[in-house]
């Protein structure tokens, strides 16, 4: 019960449906969601006042609702997205949106902040406003890096900007599985000269964020990440999405996370707890430092 956010203000008793525009209260949220009667809410609204507890708790208390109704009472409150028990099911490793008050969800929220500070231009200190697109990379496989790229895509659509997650890992695609999508046509495609529709997917439950899987995965990845077509692809979407994020191979794969980094201008390294060796990470910071990408950091992935 400690762990499960509530409201903070009470719920008044049944009346009519709100407009749109006005604000309702947690507990109002609660009560249409339920279809809770004015019987049931007086009884909440007891067993609150007597036991010292929010509306949300004592709703709970009295099997009137659940924890996962009030984190979507929530949700709606403050415009958050949240996909409960259905999202645990379909996209497990999507953390923030399943557990958003959970300490893995915190820790992305907090990086989130991290990356936006280093990246975004300061226009007081006459920095370039150019927008740069960021390459998550990894030096082996294993290290976490889709989890970690499609975790940190969730928490900036989270903030309400307009956020796009690219799989440019056309050797071993995995961002279709995490966010429960199908392949379809993808980012191969487009590389080919191959249109087709619907090629960038509305993320389930997340507003703001999309997806541009892989689709079929390519004989020749590499060069297709090199020719004129990604670079021109790239300059179009950071024209029309507030952040832009790429999945990569790792490293030990080839170049092709390099060719990312470099096409973006922006690159973050991860690496996992007790299986990197120190020297891999720096071959692959130094390896970027050559390219025309700066490197935001490295993050240590403990999970």
């Amino acid at each position: 019960m400690s762990q499960t956010p509530t409201d903070s203000e009470d719920v008044k008793p049944a009346k009519a449906m709100p407009s749109a525009e006005d604000v309702r209260s947690l507990g109002e949220i609660i009560r249409d969601t339920r279809n809770l009667s004015a019987k049931q809410v007086g009884e909440i609204l007891e067993y609150q006042r007597v036991n010292g507890l929010k509306f949300g708790e004592a709703a709970i208390a009295l099997g009137l609702a659940t924890p996962d109704d009030v984190l979507h009472a929530l949700s709606k409150q403050f415009n958050y997205a949240y996909g409960g028990q259905e999202a645990q099911k379909s996209s497990p490793e999507l953390v923030v949106l399943a557990q958003p008050f959970g300490h893995q969800a915190e820790a992305f929220r907090a990086m989130r902040a991290q990356i936006l500070m280093r990246t975004q231009p300061n226009a007081e200190e006459g920095a370039p406003t150019k927008k740069r697109a960021l390459a998550v990379l990894s030096a082996t496989t294993g290290d976490g890096k889709t989890f970690f790229a499609a975790n940190l895509a969730v928490a900036c659509a989270q903030l309400g900007q307009r956020t796009l997650i690219i799989d440019a890992d056309l050797r071993g695609p995995r961002l279709h599985e995490v966010f429960d999508l199908a392949s379809g046509t993808g980012l191969a495609g487009l590389l080919s000269g191959r249109r087709g529709e619907s090629v960038i997917k509305p993320a389930k439950g997340v507003p703001n964020l999309f997806v541009l899987p892989v689709g079929i995965s390519p004989p020749n990845p590499l060069e297709l990440l090199e020719g004129p077509a990604f670079g021109l692809l790239l300059m179009e979407l950071l024209t029309k999405f507030d952040h832009v994020i790429l999945d990569t191979p790792a490293a030990s794969f080839g170049a092709d996370g390099l060719v990312v980094a470099a096409r973006c201008g922006l690159a973050l390294v991860i690496a996992r707890k007790d299986q990197n060796s120190i020297e891999a990470v720096q071959n692959l910071v130094g390896s970027l430092n050559a390219t025309q990408a700066a490197v935001v950091g490295v993050v240590m992935n403990e999970f």
